[in-house]
C-alpha cells in the first residue's frame, strides 16, 4: 500500500508485464471441453477368430481374469467375451501411476499360456465403449453417368478397404495422443478354401487333419545355430505361401505312393470375409475410418494433430478417390468454450453497467472495472503454471469469480474517497483509506478461498471434475486481491 503511491511507473510496468505473459499463457492453454479425466483403467483384448463366445470365456477372459487379478492397485476386474473377441477391463485405484500398471499388466500377459491360435493380447490405453473422437468417410467420387446408387463394385470395396489399412491407418495412428485407428466397412481380403466333402469323405480324411497339415506348411520358424569353425550361421525354416498356386500345391496326404494335393479336393481362391458392417456416404458404400484418443490425451489437441497428418494423407490419395469428415469432437468443444467466454464476458460488462448505475461516477467505474480484465489474464498465468486447461469449469470458475473481483476494488475506492471528502490530499487518503480496510478486505478473500481450495484435495472422478474451478477461483480471488 505504500509503495504503490510513490513508484507508480514500477507498478504500471509489473502490471503491463503480468498481462502480457498474462496473454501469452492464454495462448498456450490447452481447449478440452471437461477437465483431464483420467479414467484409470486399462482394456487387455484378445482375438480368438472363429471361436463362440462360451469357448472364448472359458479359454481367454477366466484365464487371462485370473492372471490379472494379483495385479497391484487393481480394484475391480470384468470381462466381456464376444464372438471371437475378449475385452477384458481393469480398473485401478485413483492416483496410480497408468504406465508402471502397464508394465506389470504386460508381465503378467507374457507368463500366461493361451491356446496356439489365438492372437497376442493388446493392451488398450482406452475404453472400447467409448465413441471415437474422428470419423472419417474414405470413398470414391462420383463420376458422369454414374447412378445414385451404382452396382456392387468387388474390386473398388477391396481397394477402398486394403489403402485404409496400409496407408491411411498406419498414418494417423502416428498421430500424438490417438490411442487406436479402426477401419470398418468395404471388404477385407482373405484366401478362401472351398473343400468338396464327398471327396473328403472317399479319402476319409477328417478336415482338422487337413486344416493342421497346410497351417504346418506355411511356417517360418528359427532352426537354431549351425557352427562351422570360426563361423556361426542362423538357421532359418522359410516357407511361408507367397501365392495362391503354393496352396493350392499343398500336399495333405498320399494314396497308393501318388501324392493327394489340396487342389485335388478343393478350389482355392481370392474372396472377402463375411462383413458385419456395411458403411455409405451419401447413398455409396464407402470405408469409415474412426480416430480413438488415448484415456489422458485432450481431444482438441488430438484432432489438430490429425488434421496435420491429414494433409500428408491427401496427397498420397489417388485423385479419383476422396477422404471427407464425417464427426468430430473438438467442433463441439470449442463451440461450448467459445459460449462460457461470450457468457463470461457479458456478465463483466453486465458487472461494469450495474457499478455505473450506482457510482454514477465514470472515472471511479473506469479504475474498479480495470481490476476484471487486470485479474483475468493474471489468473491466466497461475492457470498455465498448474498445467490447467481451458474447459467449462475452469472459465465457468472465472465467470463465478468476475463478480466478486469487484468486491475488493469497491471497498477500497468507497473508503479511499471517505477520505477524501474530509480534505486530506490524494496520496494521504490512498494510503489511509486502503489501509484501514486492508484486514477486512483480506479476510473477505481468503474466507472465499477457503470454501473453494479444499475441493482440489478430494479424490476421485468428483475431484478431479471440479479441481480446475476450484483452483481458477482461488487463483482469481488471490490476483485481485494483491
Amino acid at each position: 500500500i505504500d509503495i504503490s503511491p510513490r513508484r507508480r511507473v514500477t507498478i504500471a510496468m509489473f502490471t503491463l508485464a503480468v498481462l502480457l505473459f498474462g496473454t501469452v499463457s492464454f495462448l498456450r492453454l490447452k481447449i478440452n471441453l471437461l477437465p483431464d479425466l483420467t479414467y484409470p483403467t486399462l482394456t487387455v483384448r484378445t482375438e480368438y477368430p472363429g471361436a463362440a463366445p462360451a469357448e472364448v470365456e472359458n479359454l481367454i477372459s477366466k484365464p487371462v481374469e485370473e492372471a490379472l487379478g494379483v495385479v497391484k492397485n487393481v480394484n475391480r476386474v470384468s470381462s466381456i467375451s464376444r464372438s471371437g473377441q475378449s475385452d477384458v477391463v481393469m480398473e485401478f485405484a485413483w492416483g496410480t501411476d497408468m504406465d508402471y500398471a502397464g508394465l506389470d499388466v504386460r508381465e503378467k500377459l507374457d507368463a500366461l499360456e493361451l491356446p496356439l491360435d489365438v492372437r497376442r493380447p493388446a493392451l488398450l490405453r482406452f475404453d472400447p465403449s467409448l465413441e471415437p473422437v474422428m470419423r472419417f468417410g474414405f470413398y470414391r467420387k462420383s463420376e458422369p453417368g454414374d447412378s445414385v446408387r451404382p452396382k456392387f463394385d468387388e474390386e473398388r470395396l477391396k481397394f477402398l478397404r486394403r489403402f485404409a489399412e496400409e496407408e491411411i491407418e498406419k498414418e494417423l495412428e502416428a498421430a500424438l495422443g490417438v490411442a487406436a485407428v479402426k477401419v470398418s466397412g468395404g471388404l477385407e481380403e482373405e484366401i478362401q478354401i472351398f473343400i468338396d466333402q464327398q471327396r473328403l469323405a472317399r479319402l476319409d480324411l477328417p478336415i482338422s487333419s487337413l486344416a493342421a497339415r497346410i497351417g504346418a506348411e506355411n511356417v517360418n520358424l528359427s532352426g537354431g545355430r549351425l557352427e562351422e569353425g570360426t563361423s556361426q550361421y542362423l538357421v532359418r525354416t522359410l516357407n511361408q505361401f507367397a501365392s495362391i498356386e503354393e496352396i493350392a500345391g499343398v500336399i495333405v496326404s498320399t494314396r497308393d505312393g501318388k501324392p493327394l494335393y489340396l487342389r485335388d479336393i478343393a478350389s482355392v481362391g481370392r474372396g472377402w470375409k463375411e462383413r458385419d458392417a456395411i458403411t455409405r456416404l451419401d447413398g455409396r458404400e464407402a470405408v469409415e475410418i474412426a480416430i480413438y484418443k488415448e484415456g489422458d490425451a485432450n481431444t482438441v489437441a488430438v484432432s489438430r494433430e490429425v488434421e496435420k497428418r491429414l494433409e500428408r494423407v491427401r496427397r498420397i490419395i489417388p485423385p479419383e478417390y476422396g477422404l471427407a469428415k464425417i464427426y468430430d469432437q473438438s467442433e463441439f468443444i470449442r463451440q461450448a468454450v467459445e459460449e462460457v467466454i461470450w457468457a463470461a464476458l457479458a456478465g463483466g460488462v453486465l458487472a461494469v453497467l450495474i457499478l455505473y448505475f450506482f457510482l454514477q461516477n465514470f472515472w471511479a467505474t473506469v479504475i474498479i472495472s480495470l481490476s476484471i480484465p487486470v485479474s483475468v489474464i493474471a489468473t491466466f498465468n497461475l492457470m498455465y503454471g498448474a498445467d490447467l486447461s481451458l474447459n467449462i469449469m475452469s472459465l465457468g470458475g472465472i465467470a463465478l469469480g468476475i463478480g466478486m473481483l469487484l468486491d475488493n476494488s469497491i471497498v477500497v475506492l468507497e473508503n479511499i474517497a471517505r477520505h477524501r471528502e474530509k480534505g486530506k490530499d490524494a496520496l494521504k487518503a490512498v494510503r489511509d483509506g486502503a489501509s484501514e480496510v486492508g484486514g477486512a478486505v483480506t479476510a473477505s478473500t481468503l474466507t472465499t478461498v477457503a470454501v473453494f481450495l479444499p475441493l482440489v484435495f478430494v479424490r476421485g472422478i468428483s475431484g478431479q471434475l471440479f479441481r480446475d474451478q476450484a483452483l481458477t477461483v482461488t487463483f482469481a480471488l488471490l490476483v485481485s486481491l494483491f
